[in-house]
């Protein structure tokens, strides 16, 4: 229902900021070292860090779209104490932009995806468990197409022994806040804890 939709998505999740491991990507992109980042996540909290090039693989709680007319809107703009909202175009009903279980891969997001991951060297798995299909199927997709597969996880996920190249076990923050102090990287607000 849309209640619980505003509760979990709009207010709960909403939040959330960008931590140590969303600006890491983020300088990691703006260096040049990072293509894209795929996300399952739908809270852009990539976005906010700086990143450019971000495919959402499950859509974005940021929009809402039409069930009648497709067309789409920034979900800021709209009242969500009224439920359900209600499009502007053609008065239909307008739900959050992202994937409900069951529901397919939006089509631009799935092409793009499938095309970083045929040109990637290397890919980085962050803290997915593999449990998620379809895009469980990305990384050994990569590594069929020659990627190095770095996984990072506190701890191991159904890709460590299948498709892990090198496994870092440790949360994302820390093992790319160390990846950025490695290459040299690391700005001064960026050693240590989560802030």
């Amino acid at each position: 229902s849309w209640k619980l939709i505003r509760e979990i998505f709009y207010v709960y999740f909403g939040r959330a900021r960008p931590n140590l491991a969303h600006r890491a990507l983020a300088r990691l992109e703006s260096e040049g070292l990072i293509k894209a980042v795929i996300t399952q996540n739908i809270d852009n909290l990539h976005q906010e860090a700086g990143s450019r090039a971000v495919i959402e693989y499950h859509g974005t709680s940021r929009l809402l779209r039409c069930d009648s007319c497709g067309a789409k809107f920034e979900a800021s703009d709209f009242d969500l104490a009224n439920l359900p909202p209600h499009c502007p175009r053609c008065g239909g009903v307008l739900r959050p932009d992202f994937v409900f279980f069951g529901e397919p891969i939006p089509e631009e997001a799935e092409r793009r995806s499938w095309e970083e991951i045929g040109h990637a060297d290397l890919l980085l798995v962050i803290g997915s468990s593999g449990e998620v299909m379809p895009a469980s199927l990305l990384p050994s997709t990569a590594k069929q197409f020659g990627a190095t597969i770095v996984e990072i996880n506190p701890k191991e996920s159904n890709f460590t022994r299948m498709v892990t190249d090198i496994f870092l076990q440790a949360p994302a923050s820390e093992a790319l806040n160390t990846l950025l102090r490695e290459l040299g990287l690391a700005r001064e607000n960026e050693h240590g804890g989560h802030r």
